[in-house]
């Protein structure tokens, strides 16, 4: 068992009916956090868009995956195949051939996340103007407090030498 893994099932109740996140995310009996940490993360999320169409060899997931390692797949298709997301087929062949696919749970599951990348792409002009305003203000908000910085300095140092030295 990974750490951090309760071994209860826990139960979450129905979360449709009053949606708190704080809710899933605090106690201790409930398993929704862990799933969402694990088939939300980079990995998990190109793995599982990847097997949609066909499943794929192991070499061919990682050719695919741009920089991701041989041992982060593995313990990504291990999670996944834990989950009941992705199923793994062994062939008796020399060398081994594995290939891995979707289970229909899984399938379930890219559903959601090409909904996820079709609300992305319709609003990805939107995201971009709001992250450059933000970097703007952010950049006004840093030289506004390195100019306030700046002149608490010039005051305390006048303060300790007691004369009214040059405004900066």
């Amino acid at each position: 068992m990974e750490d951090g893994t309760s071994r209860s099932l826990g139960n979450c109740g129905d979360t449709d009916a009053d949606y708190d996140v704080f809710q899933w995310d605090t106690r201790e009996d409930c398993e929704v956090r862990q799933i969402l940490d694990r088939v939300a993360d980079k990995w998990s999320l190109l793995v599982i868009a990847l097997l949609d169409k066909r499943s794929l060899r192991f070499t061919e997931l990682r050719r695919q995956i741009d920089g991701i390692s041989q041992r982060m797949l593995a313990r990504t298709l291990r999670h996944l195949e834990r989950d009941g997301l992705v199923s793994r087929t062994v062939f008796p062949t020399v060398p081994p051939r594995v290939d891995y696919a979707l289970t229909p749970l899984g399938a379930t599951l890219h559903e959601t996340i090409r909904a996820l990348v079709t609300w992305t792409e319709t609003h990805q002009r939107e995201i971009a103007a709001a992250r450059a305003a933000y970097d703007v203000r952010a950049a006004e908000e840093r030289e506004t407090a390195e100019r306030d910085a700046a002149e608490r300095e010039r005051i305390a140092r006048q303060a300790l030498t007691g004369s009214p030295g040059r405004a900066v």
